[in-house]
């Protein structure tokens, strides 16, 4: 039946509910394919945000029923009730699904920081809307959003301790490496120092092995100057021992006259 000719208030309504269920069908779909954790959690807030809006607007379709029933058949205002029947059922499935993804996001969270030590989260099943009052159904979706809610609010924290961890770990790791940073430095200027110790060991050792054989030429020089003086000294009359220039003996004089020449 068309709510269009019964009230056009509650036919936009139905419209903006059935907009909201197609939404929350795709979003559900888009939360299977996400892997990160983080990511998920946006996800689900965002599905929260459009379950509340869609909680508000059967609870205004119900006000709008209710002013409008005195002047509609009891026909028409069984159709409509169990039209709001048949979304607060639908809504409490998202719900229920909702809560389902929540849990296990916030256990997989649980499970990286406290080894899989979270409370466990019994499954409760959607009751069926024809066993149910009005009220019930209103009071029990309140209360699984309220729980759902709650849940989404504890991932949040966990995602926020992960942020924080991770900036805490990011910071450590940024000191570590400018430390070892200054290592590498330090011991660079140190094998360069090794380095150039080493070259100047082995220009030392080359000048001192330079001087000790000019000194050993010289001692050789002036011990052969010495024993050839020693050996003209003894024997000033050998022929073969050349003089020693400066050293030789003073040549005989040889006066141009004599007295006894005549």
């Amino acid at each position: 039946m068309d709510l269009s000719s019964i009230n056009e208030e509650l036919a936009n309504i139905d419209g903006q509910v059935s907009d909201i269920f197609r939404a929350l069908a795709n979003g559900f779909q888009k939360l299977e394919k996400i892997k990160d954790t983080n990511r998920q959690s946006r996800q689900l807030e965002e599905l929260t945000g459009k379950m509340r809006e869609c909680k508000r607007l059967i609870k205004e379709f119900d006000r709008e029923m209710k002013e409008e029933e005195s002047r509609n058949t009891s026909d028409t205002n069984r159709m409509l009730n169990e039209k709001k029947q048949s979304m607060i059922k639908e809504l409490n499935s998202y719900v229920a699904l909702k809560k389902q993804y929540a849990s296990s996001l916030e256990n997989k969270r649980i499970d990286l920081f406290d080894g899989g030590g979270a409370d466990g989260f019994g499954e409760e099943n959607v009751l069926l809307a024809s066993n149910m009052t009005n009220q019930q159904l209103m009071d029990t979706g309140n209360r699984m959003m309220d729980e759902t809610d709650q849940t989404v609010e504890r991932s949040k924290k966990v995602v926020e301790d992960t942020i924080n961890v991770g900036a805490e770990t990011s910071a450590a790791l940024k000191a570590q490496t400018e430390q070892m940073s200054r290592i590498v430095n330090e011991l660079d200027s140190i094998h360069f120092s090794i380095k150039k110790a080493s070259q100047l060991v082995k220009e030392i050792g080359r000048q001192v092995a330079t001087d000790r054989c000019i000194m050993a030429m010289l001692f050789l020089i002036v011990m052969g100057v010495i024993a050839i003086i020693i050996v003209k000294l003894v024997n000033p009359h050998n022929k073969d021992i050349r003089d020693i220039p400066g050293l030789a003996p003073p040549a005989a004089r040889k006066l141009l006259w004599h007295p006894n020449q005549r």
